[in-house]
């Protein structure tokens, strides 16, 4: 079958490796959309994650599979079902890593209900617990949006973003417009973005109260101007500096958070900036307890992917370079990728 694989730094193609087997708990997909990550995706391609990048890899973590094929222990899932999260596994014998694979032709999904319910030790299953099924009348393209909307949500919510909260998103891409619907959905009753100027209409669309390009010299005055002053600050790109730059709007006890990742090694933050004690949180998400809010925010139009994604034109697979450009140049929030 045919993946995307990042041979090298810089290096992504598209060739042939073998077809995935079904275990026990496994469910074997039709790989059907896939949509790219505009940090993660690019972070892995040009070997800039906080860790060690194991080339060659199989690229794709926001991909939607169909169920084809279950293994006999399989009691969560049947064939036909739309699932979330899909890649093909890694292939150690001929040194294949993925980054959870899934822009390939053929994906396994497991059935971590039954792995649990088997006795199954939970390191087993507990990192699958992402696959979760899709209503049948849902489209799949859309679908995609899935694994960003519940990385995003479980995050504010945890970090306590509800009714009435101020909050400012550092970041105009995916996931900082994701930051912004969701903060909207919870009743946050100001919204601000940093961002690139080409994308407030897109923030201002699912949210955004107020709008601040990132790179104007007096961004700090320009919002004190307008008397911004936020219980959260959420910093999607991750870029050293920018933090800094608007600590002093953060209420005392407020709280800061940081989820990208350009610059994990050198971040800083000069709590002297700011007006009083603060938190930063050290938490993550799991995009297991968002899922069915996910599913609902979407039946009833709150989430609505036509703000992040082309569904009319989505890339073939082997078009998947000029997907990855087309964020990379920010002509795209985020590119819709066609597997099957």
């Amino acid at each position: 079958m045919k993946a995307a694989v990042v041979e090298s730094r810089g290096q992504l193609v598209v060739k042939e490796i073998a077809e995935p087997t079904v275990g026990d708990y496994d469910v074997l997909c039709q790989m059907l959309y896939g949509s790219t990550c505009s940090s993660t995706d690019q972070h892995l391609i040009e070997d800039k994650m906080p860790w060690k990048v194991q080339f060659p890899i199989v690229l794709g973590h926001e991909s939607i599979g169909r169920a084809i094929k279950i293994g006999p222990k399989v009691r969560s899932f049947k064939i036909g079902d739309l699932i979330s999260r899909v890649g093909t596994p890694p292939i150690p014998e001929v040194g294949l890593n993925v980054s959870w694979g899934g822009f390939c032709e053929l994906g396994i999904a497991k059935d971590h209900r039954a792995m649990r319910e088997d006795g199954v030790p939970r390191e087993q299953w507990k990192s699958y617990r992402i696959n979760q099924v899709i209503p049948a009348t849902y489209d799949p393209a859309a679908s995609t949006m899935i694994i960003t909307w519940r990385e995003t949500l479980s995050y504010v919510r945890r970090l306590g973003v509800g009714k009435g909260s101020r909050v400012v998103v550092i970041g105009s891409g995916g996931t900082g417009l994701a930051f912004m619907v969701h903060a909207r959905n919870l009743g946050a009753s100001a919204i601000a973005c940093i961002g690139n100027p080409s994308r407030q209409d897109a923030a201002t669309k699912v949210g955004a109260t107020s709008y601040f390009d990132y790179k104007r010299p007096d961004l700090f005055e320009a919002m004190q101007a307008k008397n911004c002053e936020f219980d959260f600050i959420i910093d999607s790109v991750g870029k050293a500096g920018m933090l800094n730059g608007v600590l002093p709007l953060l209420k005392p006890e407020g709280m800061v958070s940081i989820y990208g990742l350009d610059d994990y090694d050198t971040m800083q933050i000069n709590p002297f900036r700011a007006q009083g004690t603060f938190t930063v949180y050290g938490g993550a998400y799991d995009e297991e307890e968002a899922h069915e809010q996910v599913i609902a925010r979407m039946a009833d139009g709150s989430l609505n992917a036509n703000d992040w994604l082309d569904l009319a034109h989505p890339f073939p697979l082997r078009d998947i370079n000029q997907a990855i450009d087309a964020v990379r140049t920010r002509k795209m929030i985020k590119a819709l990728v066609r597997l099957g």
